[in-house]
């Protein structure tokens, strides 16, 4: 009897799955006149290739791939780099020095893909401005910052538009810095923005104003699913860190 109940349960589980994810509608069909069989039929060709293509499952194997050959990645961007030294495979290799905290290496990769047709690229000049913050160069963070928006009016990054406040904040311009986080913090989707800012207050004597965003990053994540914390996982980490 339980064997049959659970079987009715899953039966109706997927065909509201059918019906929910607009799936063909034979597998009704099939799902309530053979039970057991149809069943597994839809386990095996509908739902398990939907979860290996979910964001969950890819960020399990990447996770996987990176503790077992840690250095993969940068190795293939080195190779296709000698293959053809392109401003693709030079960007990508680029991006695997910041992953690595290879900064200099990564400037220079990016202040030689600023060339010719290139020399006004958002993205180019983003990863340029990156390493330069990440090398404590601020003076010429924030110019790499004034002229990407100069040459690139039409560009829209949010992560850009952080450095660039984190870029005021380092060189002391108070003013113009909280103006930038409080814009930031209306629209910034994730919580690095609430993070730095609430750094910002911090660092300007604001301790009750800045443990008000700390607080609001920790409860935000109470209510989100797993991957929200385990993607900031170390933010959160250091969130916590700051209101103890």
């Amino acid at each position: 009897m339980p064997f049959l109940v659970l079987s009715i349960l899953i039966q109706a589980a997927f065909v509201i799955h059918v019906v929910k994810t607009g799936r063909n509608s034979t597998w009704i069909w099939i799902l309530v006149m053979l039970p057991m069989a149809g069943a597994i039929a839809y386990l095996i060709l509908e739902i398990l290739p939907e979860l290996n293509q979910s964001r969950s499952a890819k960020y399990a194997r990447r996770t996987v791939q990176e503790t077992l050959n840690p250095n993969r990645d940068i190795h293939q961007a080195a190779q296709e780099l000698s293959r053809s030294n392109n401003v693709e495979n030079s960007m990508r290799m680029a991006d695997e020095c910041v992953k690595r905290g290879l900064y200099q290496e990564a400037k220079t990769l990016y202040e030689k893909c600023l060339q010719g047709v290139h020399q006004d690229d958002p993205e180019l000049m983003f990863g340029l401005a990156r390493c330069q913050f990440a090398l404590n160069l601020f003076e010429p963070t924030k110019e790499t910052l004034d002229q990407l928006i100069e040459k690139n009016p039409d560009y829209k990054n949010q992560d850009a538009h952080l450095l660039y406040a984190r870029t005021l904040a380092s060189l002391k311009q108070v003013k113009e810095a909280y103006h930038e986080y409080e814009t930031l913090y209306q629209y910034y989707s994730g919580p690095e923005a609430t993070f730095y800012f609430a750094l910002f207050l911090k660092s300007q004597s604001q301790a009750e104003k800045a443990n008000i965003l700390f607080n609001e990053i920790l409860d935000k994540s109470k209510t989100l699913g797993k991957h929200y914390k385990a993607t900031h996982k170390q933010l959160l980490k250091q969130t916590k860190l700051e209101v103890s």
